[in-house]
């Protein structure tokens, strides 16, 4: 069964989370953002989400973290949560 790890930033909008990911690939770092911005429990670990698999997650997530490339900001994808930027950091298919 596919794995994988991954890390996200969950706001409320999807302008603020645009602007998120705009500073990320300006050089901003991922975990720091995460700290700063996300409304989600993990931001307190800078986004991460440990290791989970298909299923774990809301469709809309394992759509992104079981296809989309690795260490690459994904986003914005809309949850019923908000609006998240993901990003995949290792997955075992």
């Amino acid at each position: 069964m596919a794995v994988a790890t991954a890390r996200h930033i969950l706001v409320d909008n999807e302008e603020v989370c645009l602007e998120l990911k705009k500073e990320i690939e300006e050089g901003a770092d991922f975990a720091d953002v995460a700290k700063k911005n996300s409304s989600c429990p993990s931001a307190a670990s800078g986004g991460d989400l440990g290791e989970f698999s298909p299923g774990m997650m809301v469709p809309e997530f394992d759509a992104v973290v079981f296809s989309a490339p690795i260490n690459t900001v994904q986003g914005p994808v809309k949850t019923q949560f908000g609006y998240h930027l993901l990003e995949v950091t290792s997955r075992d298919d």
